[in-house]
């Protein structure tokens, strides 16, 4: 396979130092250039024809958000990893930057010193870009197999999603989700009603801040209501509640109320918060009253979760391969046979109405 060839974007002679150093010594990542802000950056891309940018958001002439504008306008392949600086305006730039299409973002390092700074890097930007790197040689190999394959779902798809609709009468919805999450669930979210019956509680990996960012922008696009979830939050229908950053989460049943409960019980799976972490006090308190739906992302956290859930007769939905950034998590879904839903993005929320008796037509 071809070496990943990656283009460092970032005004900071430092940060461009430091990014490139932890790329040139990944296997199959080739850094064939920087640049100084996004103009020199657009002159670059012509020259040098990158497969991925590392992208500082921040830069004099024309800033990251402004790059990514014009790899959309002029349908680009060229993808982005964004570098955020872990603040309330960092986060908020970067939830901009994700929905104008960034594959994703790495927190810039914070370290005392560059030894430091480079192990953050390493841990933080490496496996995003070892991602990307897989997705595009994925979409690859789909566009010569099958080149219908990001339109269409396939009768396998739709025929599992019109299978178990009969037995469906969940009391939440549990969603798990990943690198695209943001994204998605932009398009995801805003479908349902604000008379959604049932509650529902959502882990997307990201850290603390970003996700009280995520919540607010979710919330101003949609008609049910999205928070931040909160120790001792009472559940109630109509809600989202989004795990926060760098926290666990999982519900507490206490008479006839269910309450979320934040803890700093630690990462499972590499993950804080954990998909498996909330799905088990769902499974423990819903039993098989439950709809889960595992999303685009990295790794394999919501499997266990879901083997749970699927044991005491839950509904399992599962995104599909050709509408994922990353066909990780959702593969793990599918592959282990836990699947009853296996959907398109843009059909995800229309089935979830119809499991919840809010829509009578097919998901075709």
């Amino acid at each position: 396979m071809d070496p990943l060839r990656v283009l460092v974007v970032d005004d900071s002679a430092l940060y461009r130092k430091f990014v490139s150093e932890v790329l040139q010594e990944a296997e199959g990542v080739e850094v064939v250039g920087t640049a100084i802000n996004g103009r020199i950056a657009l002159e670059k891309i012509e020259q040098l024809q990158p497969d991925l940018l590392t992208l500082d958001l921040e830069m004099p002439e024309l800033d990251g958000l402004g790059v990514l504008r014009h790899l959309q306008e002029t349908h680009s392949s060229v993808g982005a990893i964004v570098l955020s600086a872990l603040s309330a305006e960092g986060a908020t730039a970067t939830t901009r930057a994700l929905d104008a299409g960034a594959f994703d973002f790495a927190l810039k390092p914070t370290g005392n010193s560059p030894q430091a700074s480079i192990a953050e890097l390493k841990q933080s930007l490496l496996p995003k870009a070892h991602a990307f790197a897989e997705t595009k040689s994925r979409r690859g190999s789909q566009r010569q197999a099958k080149p219908h394959l990001f339109t269409t779902p396939s009768d396998h798809e739709v025929a599992l999603c019109d299978s178990h609709v009969a037995r469906a009468n969940p009391r939440i919805l549990a969603i798990g989700v990943s690198t695209g999450g943001p994204k998605a669930l932009m398009e995801l979210i805003p479908l349902l009603p604000a008379s959604f019956p049932i509650p529902i509680v959502l882990v997307q990996h990201m850290p603390p801040v970003f996700t009280k960012t995520l919540a607010d922008e979710l919330n101003r696009h949609s008609k049910i209501n999205v928070v931040e979830a909160q120790h001792g939050d009472a559940l109630r229908p109509g809600t989202v509640y989004i795990a926060p950053g760098g926290k666990q989460m999982k519900l507490e049943r206490k008479g006839l109320s269910t309450s979320v409960v934040i803890a700093d019980d630690p990462p499972e799976r590499n993950c804080r918060p954990s998909v498996d972490y909330l799905f088990r006090s769902v499974s423990d308190i819903y039993g098989g009253d439950v709809l889960a739906c595992i999303l685009t992302g990295m790794g394999d956290d919501g499997l266990l979760g879901c083997k749970l859930l699927k044991r005491r007769g839950a509904i399992v939905m599962a995104q599909n391969e050709a509408t994922c950034v990353v066909y990780g998590m959702p593969r793990q879904i599918v592959d282990s046979n836990l699947a009853d839903c296996v959907l398109p993005l843009e059909k995800i929320g229309e089935e979830m109405l119809r499991l919840t008796g809010q829509e009578t037509s097919t998901c075709r």
